[in-house]
């Protein structure tokens, strides 16, 4: 009998606990335990406060405050709070957490346990200060508070860097808007990304790899005694969609874009002057610059423009960026220009390939497969070609069958057919001088000595029959009117 009684207990016992254990995890009282466990433990240890204030003793913005404030409000244990306010983020369907005035929120760092008091102070005219007070055991203070403070710089900043809105400066002109500056901003909503971009997949993967490694290499930049800085150049025929990478850039990093105009520029000191306004973290942008070089359109002398992109100014203005040019050749560029640390990355933009053209119909139409796409990669391995561009353009005019959006760009391919094929040919040629297995092939001894990449082209470019294409194009369309045939922006 004492047997079965023995059996009963040990069945019962685990039972009671289990209900326990759900009581409390279901109901307040848990939080009741832990308050007083917390109550008990600094009943115990001797604490410090240190106070986080709003305003600096002169008046001005205490930075600190602001990083605390972020970094306290990301914390998951600001859903635990009594009282938490909820607010829109940058998307309407973001929802961030604020802790409400006067609420305590707990945190844990390398095994201490910290607390945050958001303190406001009301008074009868109107003023209202707010702090932050941090408390913590005086036995931890020496051991936690030096990396502590880094780990909430660390934090903030990056949640600062995901939340803030991108804009897009353009330079005004030597006597335009003198109170103002010399930039002007708009938000930056280009809608590209490296996803979408119609790219080589290993050049892509090369690209996200080469600009997440220089994000994370300030310590390696500073150590090496160099400036934190790395400068592309994008170059190809018009429509191959060297400014929607920027834009793909743009959004991958999350740096603000400003795009320089030369011809706004009235000397070398000027163009230094631009670039000691500009701020970390952003990409510097001038665009055709081999047409402003030859045609002689801008102000400024050749040895301003070497010194803009890699000379003592670019070390005084601020660290994390980048500078990007586009051409649409490099043939009669002066070497000078072209060599590593002025150049660093060089991507070519060839006209549209069979690979391409997949992307592209993906992009635009939605098709991923289709019955006439072997007959289009017969046309493109025949030397025919054209730009992402215009076939993007074709695609989307037509997007409602994908069917007619096919065959009006193999019609528009064949056009190109005889001028195509020649090319191809000269394709065949060039890629037998360089490596027949890779279109971009590796990066060459001298700039892997420099850190560089040198990515060639092995395309050479083919002309495009603008007139007879237009005249196809507004066969293939019940609206000739919707088309730009001058376009060189591709949405992908």
């Amino acid at each position: 009998m004492w047997v079965v009684n023995i059996l009963f207990l040990l069945f019962l016992v685990p039972c009671f606990l289990f209900l326990v254990r759900f009581i409390l995890y279901r109901t307040a009282l848990i939080f009741v335990l832990r308050k007083w466990a917390n109550w008990v433990d600094d009943r115990i240890h001797v604490h410090q406060y240190l106070k986080v204030a709003e305003l600096n003793e002169n008046g001005q913005d205490n930075q600190f405050y602001r990083r605390v404030s972020l970094y306290v409000n990301s914390l998951p244990s600001v859903e635990d709070s009594n009282f938490t306010n909820l607010f829109s983020g940058k998307k309407s369907t973001d929802i961030i957490l604020s802790l409400d005035d006067n609420q305590v929120i707990e945190d844990e760092f390398l095994g201490a346990r910290i607390s945050w008091v958001n303190k406001v102070e009301r008074f009868n005219n109107g003023v209202c200060n707010r702090s932050f007070l941090l408390r913590i055991k005086k036995k931890d203070k020496r051991r936690i508070l030096p990396p502590y403070f880094q780990h909430i710089h660390t934090v903030s900043d990056d949640i600062e860097q995901r939340r803030r809105e991108l804009k897009l400066f353009i330079n005004n002109g030597p006597s335009e808007n003198p109170i103002k500056g010399r930039w002007r901003s708009v938000p930056f909503t280009h809608p590209a990304t490296l996803d979408t971009i119609a790219m080589d997949t290993d050049l892509k993967n090369k690209v996200k790899s080469d600009l997440e490694t220089f994000t994370k290499s300030q310590n390696y930049y500073h150590k090496m005694g160099r400036a934190w800085k790395r400068n592309y150049l994008l170059y190809g025929p018009s429509g191959t969609g060297k400014s929607s990478f920027i834009g793909a850039m743009a959004n991958f990093l999350n740096y603000d874009v400003y795009d320089v105009d030369l011809s706004r520029v009235s000397d070398d000191s000027d163009l230094k002057l631009l670039l000691l306004q500009t701020t970390s973290r952003s990409l510097i942008v001038i665009e055709d610059l081999d047409r402003l070089i030859n045609e002689k359109l801008i102000t400024t002398s050749f040895s301003g423009l070497l010194n803009f992109m890699d000379g003592i100014v670019n070390s005084c203005c601020g660290d994390e960026k980048i500078m990007v040019f586009t051409m649409n050749s490099k043939e009669h560029i002066d070497p000078v220009m072209l060599r590593p640390g002025r150049i660093d990355v060089h991507i070519h933009f060839p006209l549209c390939d069979f690979n391409s053209f997949r992307s592209l119909a993906n992009n635009y139409l939605g098709v991923k497969e289709h019955k006439l796409f072997p007959q289009v990669e017969e046309i493109f391995q025949s030397g025919a070609t054209m730009s992402p561009a215009a076939i993007g353009e074709l695609m989307m005019v037509n997007r409602s069958s994908p069917s007619r959006a096919l065959k009006s760009v193999i019609t528009a391919l064949q056009s190109n057919g005889t001028e195509g094929k020649i090319a191809g040919r000269g394709k065949r040629l060039s890629d037998s001088a360089s490596s027949p297995a890779l279109p971009f092939p590796s990066p060459s001894p001298q700039a892997e000595e420099t850190g560089g990449v040198n990515w060639k082209d092995s395309v050479p470019v083919a002309k495009e029959f603008r007139k007879l294409y237009g005249l196809l194009r507004m066969k293939s369309c019940k609206k000739p009117d919707s088309f730009d045939h001058d376009s060189e922006m591709i949405e992908r």
